[in-house]
């Protein structure tokens, strides 16, 4: 469905994404991130509590989990949720960083032997953690099929599963080409009321001061927030930079906002590497 480099392209963008937006994520105090000692030029060490010990270039939970994701799936042909489930959970054993209430109650689920083995959280990170699925998926079925059994694995949320399913058919609409705004609004109709208030919502707030939109929405983890905040992203900036940095001043969850917006972002045919800053490539991983 998608050639290897792009799909790797995509997902060093993701993790760039995640690293980039460590220095302020799950800082929320308005004065704190006016005053926050980052450079926001540069990749920043982790200023938030949650993080603490986190350097420039390394990853939230997050962008650990999509480096897991991609170890996993190296040399196969498919994505197999059950064997990745028992990736995951081993990895979970033994994991330094950040454990979320999405991860805890997905533990739970597991030494329960409940399936589908995810939590009812209706976080949006998840869904910025797909990119590479695209890997293995030999056509868009089978790459919305592993969406949805990836995203199970740990939000078995209704909210989730609907979320990542139209952020997976955008993600599908732009690389074959299809500008972004007229891509969203076309799939806009195939949502229910609620995710169409989300879509309409996060257009409108295009010609807005974007911490002042990301404010309004709700800046923190729930899809009922973040969906408009990246709709508000997507609609507003044609600069990667640009984007990523005034997503990061903002606040609150920078990282999942930025995940997910830099994927469909990055997807267009125009955009390349280049858009990187160079010295935000120097991320703690290798995508060969």
């Amino acid at each position: 469905m998608n050639d290897i480099r792009n799909a790797k392209e995509l997902i060093l963008s993701t993790l760039v994404a995640d690293s980039y937006s460590l220095g302020s994520h799950w800082v929320y105090d308005e004065k704190q991130l006016l005053n926050l000692d980052v450079d926001w030029n540069e990749l920043n060490d982790a200023k938030a509590l949650w993080h603490k010990g986190r350097k420039a270039g390394e990853f939230t939970h997050y962008g650990d989990q999509i480096l897991w994701l991609y170890n996993f799936l190296q040399n196969k042909e498919t994505f197999d949720v059950n064997e990745y489930t028992k990736y995951w959970f081993d990895r979970m054993q033994c994991y330094n960083g950040y454990i979320d209430g999405a991860s805890r109650d997905t533990l739970a689920n597991i030494n329960e032997g409940l399936f589908p083995t995810g939590s009812e959280s209706t976080d949006l990170s998840v869904v910025g953690r797909v990119a590479p699925l695209l890997l293995v998926s030999k056509d868009k079925k089978e790459f919305l099929e592993n969406v949805e059994n990836f995203v199970q694995v740990t939000h078995n949320s209704n909210e989730a599963l609907i979320a990542s399913r139209f952020f997976a058919k955008l993600l599908i609409e732009v690389l074959e080409g299809k500008d972004i705004l007229k891509a969203i609004e076309e799939l806009k109709e195939e949502f229910d009321s609620k995710f169409q208030g989300y879509i309409n919502s996060g257009i409108a707030s295009k010609t807005e001061d974007t911490s002042i939109a990301i404010r309004n929405f709700g800046p923190a983890c729930d899809i009922n927030g973040g969906f408009q905040g990246v709709i508000h992203l997507l609609s507003k900036y044609d600069n990667l930079k640009d984007m990523l940095v005034c997503n990061a001043k903002a606040g609150g969850e920078t990282s999942a906002r930025a995940m997910l917006a830099t994927l469909i972002f990055m997807a267009q045919e125009d955009k390349k590497l280049t858009q990187i800053p160079p010295s935000w490539l120097s991320i703690r991983a290798t995508i060969i």
